[in-house]
């Protein structure tokens, strides 16, 4: 079933690249249904025009129905204008929030100067003249290329009249970093207003969603390798803090909000940019920079249900914009088996040692049998592994030797003494047997009826057998003793 659409794909040749075929950028949210709006974990600044805008990055709008319940929830980006706020009355097709889609903006929070610092032009920056328009435009360039360049932070600060940088509510100082390819909006000493943007990231190069067309991407996905460009994800619920940065890196350090949890740090390179400002309180699974999650770290942070979605989404992504269409359950199913094993980390009193692979089945059979005696179970978690490694992995050595390295495998089982017990489909096509499925199971089914009543019968006769034998033996012996008497 995902044979048939891949060959589809292949035909159209469109594995070089699907840039030109991404569909229209969406750049509003407008109401399903009719409802009360209601703004979930609200934060947002008054621009001049005096409309409000989304400053933080988990803000979503709800629509409550007249008996309050909740019928619709939307998500809204960072930097949106609201063009609807708590308590107000929509209706079907009313547009309720708008933003640039091919921009992510840097907005003020508060009142103050703009004042640059380490943004030097030459170095960290360059003035760009657009030849259709000829209007000039400031850009950040990638310092680290430069001689001079590999210690600068460049940044935007707001200061007030006397110069000192202004305080943000949560204690932070009010500095925006800037990343490679960032467009500056305000020249150094403009006053700038709450909710005013600083500078745009153009959305091509923050939004690097791999356009690896079709095919690479599906490959990537189901091998479960490493993205290029890939994203880092917050691994607990709390608030952003930057930290002392590290060689050409920039520490982010996540503190627990509630509870006394460890703070995790997270190492991004310079130059990438930082989809979460100082003081921005994030969740778990919340994306720490742009670009395509690690699907290990998915399944590590947010588990195993978590990454399943992931992967059926962003693989229909990809035949959907193709117009083909799959049942989702055909990607399941290759998903289970990706992640069928499981990694013991405690042994408590099985057999198993700590780092092996196990099959989820059996884990779970021998943590069964160590409840039913009182023993202490076994612990793991879950391991994600690529479709060629997991099919070299299956119990039968005769059906990943006719996959890939063949004489590793059989010499491996000629070494260990493995035994096959051809319970799948490709070792029984091997060895010529019917298949244990759909008629082949039925027989399977019919020869274990007819086994057990075989044995049934074997007793039944041998029963009957020795009740002969003791007839004819019984009353000999019973002379022969009383003869002796």
């Amino acid at each position: 079933s995902i044979g048939e659409p891949g060959t589809q794909l292949t035909m159209r040749t469109f594995h070089i690249g699907g840039a030109a075929q991404r569909g229209a950028e969406q750049s509003s949210t407008e109401a399903d249904i009719g409802g009360t709006v209601s703004i979930k974990n609200r934060n947002v600044v008054l621009n001049t025009s005096k409309v409000p805008v989304v400053m933080a990055r988990n803000t979503e709008i709800a629509l409550i129905d007249d008996n309050g319940r909740e019928r619709a929830s939307y998500k809204v980006p960072y930097g949106a204008r609201l063009l609807k706020d708590d308590g107000d009355k929509v209706k079907a097709g009313d547009r309720m929030a708008e933003w640039d889609p091919y921009t992510l903006p840097i907005i003020s929070e508060r009142e103050g100067n703009a004042n640059y610092v380490d943004l030097t032009e030459g170095i960290s920056m360059r003035e760009i003249v657009d030849e259709a328009t000829g209007i000039s435009y400031k850009k950040v360039i990638d310092w680290k290329q430069q001689p001079k360049g590999s210690d600068l932070r460049p940044r935007i600060t707001l200061r007030d009249n006397d110069g000192e940088v202004i305080e943000l509510t949560n204690g932070a100082e009010a500095r925006y970093f800037m990343s490679v390819d960032a467009i500056l909006s305000v020249e150094p000493g403009a006053k700038v207003h709450a909710g005013d943007v600083l500078a745009r990231i153009p959305r091509e190069t923050s939004k690097t969603r791999d356009i690896t067309g079709g095919l690479p991407r599906v490959a990537e996905l189901f091998e479960a390798r490493k993205p290029k460009d890939f994203s880092i994800i917050s691994e607990i619920d709390g608030r952003v803090e930057f930290g002392k940065d590290y060689k050409a890196k920039r520490r982010i350090v996540v503190h627990p909000v509630e509870g006394d949890g460890e703070p995790v740090e997270h190492l991004i390179p310079k130059g990438k940019h930082i989809s979460v400002q100082e003081g921005d309180i994030v969740e778990k699974g919340d994306f720490l920079m742009d670009g395509n999650p690690v699907p290990h770290d998915i399944l590590r942070v947010m588990g195993v249900e978590a990454l399943a979605n992931y992967l059926i989404d962003e693989i229909q992504e990809v035949y959907r914009l193709q117009g083909v269409k799959i049942n989702d359950k055909h990607i399941e199913v290759i998903s289970r088996q990706m992640m069928q094993k499981v990694e013991i980390m405690e042994p408590g009193d099985s057999t198993y040692l700590v780092g092996e692979l196990i099959d989820r089945d059996e884990f779970d059979d021998v943590n069964k049998a160590l409840k039913a005696k009182k023993q202490k179970q076994a612990a793991a978690q879950p391991v994600l592994h690529g479709i060629t490694k997991a099919s070299l992995q299956t119990k039968s050595f005769i059906s990943a030797a006719s996959f890939q390295e063949t004489t590793r495998v059989l010499t491996e089982a000629a070494v260990s003494g493995k035994v096959d017990d051809l319970e799948g489909l490709k070792e029984n096509v091997i060895v010529g047997r019917l298949i244990p499925a759909g008629t082949g199971a039925y027989m399977n089914e019919v020869r274990q009826v007819a086994h057990d009543r075989d044995l049934e019968i074997m007793a039944q006769l041998g029963t009957n057998e020795a009740e002969e034998i003791a007839a004819v033996d019984g009353p000999a012996d019973g002379d022969e003793a009383t003869s002796a008497a």
